[in-house]
């Protein structure tokens, strides 16, 4: 029998050995492709989802933990999402390898806080690295989706 959990809001059985990361159950069992392996060892956060509404790198958790748990990936975020229309309209994604964990990491902060300081958002984004330096847009980027959020679109 395998670890049953909720994947973009649909229960599904994965059927890899327990310890296997999340990141390759995603992939390899569930065809993901989304989630990004970057380092591996939870540094990067190319591999950013959701537990349970919270960011977590899945590089790091382990199947065995996540039984009965709701996991939200990229493709689970929806493709209208006011994050992806400022990431759009900031022309944020210079070769786009991190956007996902980018994107996640955003979308759990604008989830508890729809009008985020500067503080906030370093915090939330912290350890989400981008190697083409993006920072200053994907900042904006998150302030024009908490604006529009905000208006409740």
């Amino acid at each position: 029998m395998g670890v049953k959990l909720v994947l973009n809001g649909h229960e599904v059985e994965a059927h890899s050995a327990p310890a296997t990361p999340l990141l390759w159950v995603l992939r390899d069992e569930f065809g993901l492709m989304g989630t990004r392996f970057g380092c591996g060892a939870g540094l990067c956060g190319a591999c950013t989802v959701h537990v349970d509404g919270a960011p977590a790198r899945a590089c790091l958790l382990a199947l065995e933990r996540l039984a009965g748990r709701q996991v939200r990936t990229i493709e689970g975020l929806g493709g209208a999402h006011p994050l992806q229309r400022a990431w759009i309209a900031r022309q944020v994604p210079q070769c786009g390898y991190c956007q996902s964990g980018q994107l996640m990491s955003a979308a759990a902060l604008l989830a508890a806080n729809r009008d985020p300081s500067d503080a906030d958002i370093t915090a939330a984004m912290n350890g989400n690295l981008c190697r083409c330096g993006t920072y200053n847009r994907i900042r904006a980027a998150i302030k024009d989706a908490a604006a529009e959020m905000r208006k409740g679109n």
